[in-house]
């Protein structure tokens, strides 16, 4: 029922309180108090209040009947009047008793006309005039409010506004509950009818939980009995009896609200549960049609692998933009995945199989978009290495090819070999970059070869020609390379080599010029002897003709050395690098020593003949006719070999030499002259022998004859003795057989 709100307001200013204000007559009824003011009534607004007065009593209440008290103090007669006979058309079975209270002697003279009582069968109930003062007649002071000289405390706008409360929860948890168990029931029809669509814009108009709370403090209110508010002193009162409570009402909305909120919860729990998987489903879809489409499509079309670093290197930045669009696609596959396991670890039964097929087709479709990502990424690094190595080949290949094209002009052997052990390692670097290059090109074209992309539902492998034919190309490119280098570099290792010989044979032929010039300087210095008789003088010459023919190999050997060189010079296409040098001093210090060495053997040969003849004197064994040619050789040679030692050596270029020292030749000259002296001794010498020589020989002729005669006579003695022996001892083996035979 409407509450007449601003009829209990309007009237707070009067006397009294137009309510129930708790207090009770004898017979336990209820005291319904109607305050009247001056100001003019509307009896359609007391009419509206008295109907939602009286529907608060519960129905026992009610049997009990009211007393009404009519507060008619500071109205009128007529007012009055008309408020009584309202009460006939409204309540008369409920009003036991109305008590009209006058104010002082102001009716007396003019309600004689009309007597309550005497309406009493008509009215229906009991109607008296008293005086405020006199109402404890029929109702206990307790029971009356302090207006009317009693002790009951009530207050009225507490009432009011604590009955606004009661109101405004019973229509808002009654339009709630409505509410409720329409969205339930219509949650209920979905559930059975699952191919209609739900109506997931249908929700309550007032928030439960608000409603819920107002409710649970309106009853905690009225659980303590306070409702009024009044917390003063005097007599506790309830404003309410417990017929009067709403307790119970309010008790009973909060049950019925709490079931069907319960319901709604689940309902929304299902709803959400609901559209989270319907918006898992969307976000599911809108991935995997992303990277089936448009992700897929992008790895696609980006297949090449660049023909250089940098081609390469543009090429793996565009995959990393890729990468970062499907990485925000992955973190919504991830974010995903939480909520779908989120779901499977709380989610009901029927639910299971479509979350699990979800995220098995998600977890697919990313997988494998990431699978191909990966892949494509390892073929662009290969490829970058693949390219790089490539680089580094070429740059190694022009390096090597530019020392090649450089003209060559070391200055000494060792910087010829440095230069070919540097080229060495250059081509040893080029083989072992061409050998990485291979390898990371195999790497390469394996990846592409099992390097697949996902279309129509199926794996489709890529065409990799183009970039497979590439590879290849730029690896037979560096080997055709690598080969015109390994070619050119054995040509430069075989002039090289050359060049080693060339300067080999240029420092072996000076060396051999300065063999020969030692040679030279020890036959000038050392060889100066010329023995002391013509055995020793032989063996010098013996040993002379060995350092002759060690002076003459080492002459050819320069000389070899030398054609050699000039070989060698051609071939290389340059000048000679003995400069005219080395074989004229070759020839000149070969023509000095060649010289020398004639005047050695000339002396030798002189000082052989000389002490041949004289030691033919010395022994004296000479013939008669040859004594005195023999003396006059040994004087001619010997005065010829003093004068030839004091000559000088002459050489080609006008230049002299001596054989060894003054002293040296002081000394062989001595010797000389000392075996010269020694011939002449034995010359006279031999003179004086001569007749005791021929005197002795005749003696020694007649001794040697007699000694042959008796040797012969002592011959003939022994030859006889033996034949004379032989036969005896004939005659005897004779004699021996003939007995022999007899036995």
């Amino acid at each position: 029922m409407w509450f007449p709100v601003s009829y209990f307001i309007n009237n707070s200013n009067c006397s009294g309180c137009f309510t129930f204000t708790g207090g009770k007559d004898r017979r336990s009824g209820l005291i319904l108090t109607i305050p009247l003011c001056t100001e003019q009534t509307s009896m359609e607004e007391l009419s509206s209040t008295l109907d939602y007065l009286l529907g608060i009593p519960s129905d026992k209440c009610k049997a009990r009947g009211f007393t009404v008290i009519v507060d008619g103090r500071k109205s009128q007669w007529n007012i009055v009047k008309t408020v009584v006979l309202m009460l006939q058309n409204v309540i008369p079975a409920e009003v036991s008793l109305v008590c009209v209270v006058k104010p002082d002697e102001f009716w007396d003279k003019k309600v004689t006309h009309f007597c309550f009582w005497k309406e009493k069968d008509r009215l229906g109930f009991e109607v008296i005039l008293v005086s405020a003062n006199k109402l404890t007649r029929y109702i206990e002071p307790c029971q009356l409010t302090d207006e009317f000289g009693g002790s009951l405390v009530y207050d009225h706008m507490d009432w009011v506004n604590k009955r606004l409360v009661f109101e405004k929860f019973t229509k808002e948890s009654t339009s709630l509950l409505d509410e409720l168990v329409v969205i339930n029931e219509s949650e209920k029809s979905n559930q059975l009818d699952k191919e209609r669509p739900p109506d997931c814009n249908f929700l309550p108009s007032l928030d439960p939980e608000t409603v819920l709370q107002t409710g649970h403090e309106l009853l905690s209110e009225l659980q303590q009995r306070r409702f009024n508010g009044s917390e003063g002193g005097g007599v506790a009162w309830s404003p309410m009896d417990d017929e009067l409570l709403a307790q119970p009402q309010v008790m009973k909305l909060l049950d019925s609200l709490r079931e069907q909120y319960t319901k709604y919860q689940e309902v929304c729990r299902q709803r959400s549960k609901r559209s989270q998987l319907e918006e898992i489903q969307t976000k599911v879809m809108q991935v995997v049609n992303w990277l089936e489409g448009p992700g897929t499509e992008q790895l696609r079309t980006q297949w090449g692998i660049g023909d250089s670093i940098r081609a390469s290197q543009a090429l793996q930045q565009k995959h990393e933009e890729m990468e970062s669009q499907h990485s925000e696609w992955f973190a919504v596959y991830v974010e995903l995945n939480q909520q779908i396991a989120a779901l499977l670890s709380a989610g009901d039964e029927e639910d299971l199989v479509e979350l699990k097929g979800l995220q098995q087709q998600l977890s697919d479709v990313c997988y494998r978009q990431a699978s191909q990502l990966e892949s494509r990424q390892n073929v662009l690094q290969s490829a970058h290495e693949f390219h790089g190595t490539a680089q580094d080949l070429s740059q190694q290949l022009d390096g090597l090819l530019g020392m090649l094209c450089a003209d060559v002009a070391p200055t000494d052997g060792a910087a010829i070999q440095q230069t070919l052990k540097h080229l060495e390692e250059k081509l040893k670097s080029v083989e072992g970059s061409l050998a990485g290059l291979r390898e990371k090109g195999q790497v390469v074209m394996d990846q592409m070869s099992n390097q697949t992309t996902w279309s129509y539902g199926k794996d489709v492998p890529i065409e990799n020609k183009e970039n497979i034919d590439h590879i290849q190309g730029v690896m037979e490119d560096m080997q055709l390379r690598k080969q015109r280098c390994e070619d050119m570099v054995d040509v430069r290792r075989l002039k090289m080599l050359q060049m080693v010989q060339l300067f080999k044979c240029e420092e072996d032929a000076s060396q051999a010029v300065e063999w020969l010039g030692e040679l030279l300087d020890a036959l000038l210095k050392t060889h100066i002897r010329l023995g002391d008789d013509a055995q020793e003088t032989k063996v010098l010459l013996e040993k002379h003709k060995k350092f002759v023919d060690v002076a003459q190999s080492t002459y050819d050997y320069g000389r070899q050395l030398l054609q050699a060189t000039v070989v060698l010079c051609q071939s290389l296409r340059c000048t000679t690098r003995s400069s005219g040098d080395t074989l004229p001093r070759l020839n000149r210090v070969w023509k000095q020593f060649t010289v020398t060495s004639e005047e050695r053997v000339h002396r030798l040969e002189m000082a052989c003949s000389f002490h041949t003849a004289a030691e033919k004197v010395e022994q004296g064994d000479l013939p008669v006719e040859l004594e005195q040619e023999t003396y006059e050789e040994v004087e001619t040679v010997g005065k010829a070999l003093l004068d030839r030692l004091t000559v000088p050596v002459i050489f080609p270029d006008g230049s002299e030499q001596y054989f060894g020292s003054s002293g040296d030749m002081a000394s062989s000259a001595v010797h000389i002259r000392d075996n010269m002296k020694l011939v002449e001794d034995r010359k006279l010498t031999l003179h004086e022998e001569d007749e005791e020589d021929v005197e002795q020989l005749q003696y020694d002729q007649i001794h040697d004859q007699d000694k042959e005669l008796q040797d012969d006579e002592e011959l003939q003695d022994d030859q006889e003795l033996q034949e004379v022996n032989k036969e005896l001892q004939d005659g005897e083996e004779l004699e021996l057989e003939t007995d022999t035979q007899k036995s």
